[in-house]
């Protein structure tokens, strides 16, 4: 993951290739829900970062060059496609077509997840440093500011551009599991 970017542009085809990949992700009886909220110009990735951090906030803010990424990818689910789509005749047999409460695993994020991880690969493939980050309770002012219809679910952001020095966060220094310890073979 990226935490520092340079301020350099990303050309509009790059990242309309990287969600065009991103879009072909796995999706729950083909319900293809996840839509992506681009801010790629100064004033739109600047009003985010108004929404999500105070100037308070950046002051401390430990990743400065974080802002500096030129790109911010929002995935929005919508949890009511999924009812919908498992309503149909061809799938109405499951049940999830009654409600969001009838799902006993949201599909809707594993979805907008596997979307996320197509886009951070796509950007690995293209040479460009990317990082995901949660939206950490700004979800609904993210959706008022930027016109995204209620009902939608945001799964993160993703930073998109250029890699700049960087120093690792805290988190990276801990040991991954030996997958000895993580692959059960015939039974756990």
């Amino acid at each position: 993951m990226t935490r520092s970017f340079l301020p350099t542009e990303i050309p509009t085809e790059t990242v309309d290739r990287l969600l065009d990949r991103a879009r072909r992700a796995p999706s729950a009886g083909n319900t293809a829900s996840v839509e992506f909220l681009v801010l790629d110009t100064d004033d739109d990735v600047a009003a985010y970062w108004s929404t999500t951090l105070t100037d308070e906030r950046r002051e401390v803010f430990p990743w400065p060059g974080l802002l500096d990424a030129p790109v911010l990818v929002v995935p929005w689910v919508d949890p009511d496609a999924y009812v919908q789509r498992y309503g149909e005749p061809d799938k109405a047999h499951t049940g999830l077509g009654e409600s969001v409460d009838a799902w006993p695993v949201p599909y809707w994020f594993v979805d907008g997840g596997a979307a996320v991880m197509a886009l951070l690969l796509g950007a690995e493939s293209e040479g460009l440093g990317a990082l995901l980050f949660g939206l950490f309770g700004h979800e609904d002012a993210v959706r008022t500011r930027f016109g995204v219809p209620s009902g939608r679910r945001a799964v993160g952001v993703v930073a998109l551009g250029h890699r700049a020095p960087d120093r690792p966060s805290a988190s990276a220094g801990r040991l991954r599991r030996s997958l000895d310890e993580l692959v059960h073979r015939g039974r756990w």
